[in-house]
């Protein structure tokens, strides 16, 4: 039992704590707010800024501090407590207040408004957002999704017990017309006169699914309702370009790629491969074809069409290329300078690879096309 004794009594108030758990303790130390990601990060370096005391506690809120005895059984004899306090600082779990919650939200909300605003442009000018106009789109993006919520979750309370009531009511049916078939097939039976109704036996009919029942699938709209500190700001600044793009509050688009893709003149001419799964459908098609219409050839034809839909390696690649700069035949190597779509970029970098046996390369001259004033 430990005596609480003036001597190890602190009370500490405003800190931000960073626990870590060594053996069977937890040891804690008291910092600033604000400091503890800044040291991590690498902005400070001096830790009279960082810790409030350079003391390590098992309880901050109580004051109490850890026994040297229990630091030299959980860490060793050999460290020191300013060593003991790095390595918790190192791999410590921080308790986040409201106010380093707030300033890492604002920090993570500036880098995903820059990211957003240096791959965005206007699809008419091609010129780039101010931050202040992206950060006026997100935030319009972001109440609309907080006023959508609501409704949604007044509407699927009603959607549930619509569905519920159509649920009972075709099982009502269907046991209705189960009976009424067995009173007709159990009924008086027939005695083979002439004139005589005979009995019905209750056959069951499968009806192929109307149009107006069957449902599509569809793609979730992209939303925006604002940052989060446990994502990265790259990938929360896609999600919203995403929604930008999707839901267009102010006209945006991608910025282009600027490529320069270069292949050997011998493989522009080649006939491209069809994927294996689009080969197959239209083989199938084909058949069915030359099956409604009984003439023979129909598999040639198929194959032509074939042919001719994917077209040479030169084309596909102009197919991936949305604006041609320049294109020239340097000796023995073809090579295109345009600007092409970022998602297309994985597609056609796949296909160069595939396709042109490492005889063509796709070179980046710039990632974000943009125009400033």
């Amino acid at each position: 039992m430990v005596i609480q004794q003036p001597s190890n009594q602190i009370k500490l108030t405003n800190v931000s704590l960073v626990r870590l758990k060594k053996g069977k303790k937890r040891f804690e130390i008291a910092c600033y707010k604000n400091k503890v990601l800044e040291w991590r990060s690498g902005i400070e370096t001096d830790l009279d800024n960082v810790l409030q005391i350079p003391s390590v506690f098992l309880n901050v809120s109580k004051g109490q501090t850890a026994p040297s005895a229990e630091l030299a059984k959980a860490f060793g004899k050999d460290m020191s407590v300013d060593d003991i306090i790095l390595e918790i600082l190192r791999k410590g779990e921080l308790q986040v207040g409201e106010k380093e919650r707030n300033a890492q939200l604002e920090r993570v909300h500036a880098e995903v408004v820059s990211i957003v605003a240096s791959k965005l442009v206007d699809p008419r000018t091609k010129r780039v957002y101010t931050p202040g106009m992206i950060e006026k789109a997100l935030d319009m993006l972001s109440s609309k999704a907080h006023q959508q919520q609501p409704r949604q979750q007044q509407q699927q309370p009603h959607a549930q017990h619509h569905q519920q009531n159509n649920n009972n009511n075709k099982s009502k049916a269907a046991t209705s017309s189960s009976n009424s078939a067995t009173a007709s097939a159990t009924g008086t039976p027939a005695t083979g006169e002439p004139g005589e109704s005979k009995p019905r036996t209750a056959a069951t009919t499968t009806q192929p699914p109307s149009s107006s029942t069957t449902t599509t699938s569809t793609t979730p709209t992209p939303t925006w309702t604002g940052v989060v500190t446990n994502k990265s700001a790259k990938s929360q600044a896609l999600d919203a370009m995403r929604a930008l793009i999707a839901h267009q509050p102010i006209p945006v688009a991608r910025a282009r790629m600027r490529l320069r893709i270069t292949c050997a003149t011998g493989v522009l001419k080649q006939a491209v491969k069809a994927p294996q799964r689009k080969q197959q459908q239209q083989q199938q098609q084909a058949g069915d074809k030359t099956a409604e219409g009984g003439g023979g050839g129909g598999e040639g034809d198929g194959e032509g069409e074939q042919r001719a839909a994917a077209g040479t390696v030169k084309d596909k690649i102009l197919s991936f290329v949305e604006q041609v700069e320049s294109q020239d035949v340097i000796g023995s190597e073809w090579e295109v300078v345009g600007f092409v779509e970022p998602g297309a970029f994985k597609g056609l970098s796949d296909f160069i690879s595939t396709e042109t046996k490492g005889q063509g390369r796709v070179e980046v001259l710039d990632m974000a096309v943009t125009h400033e004033d």
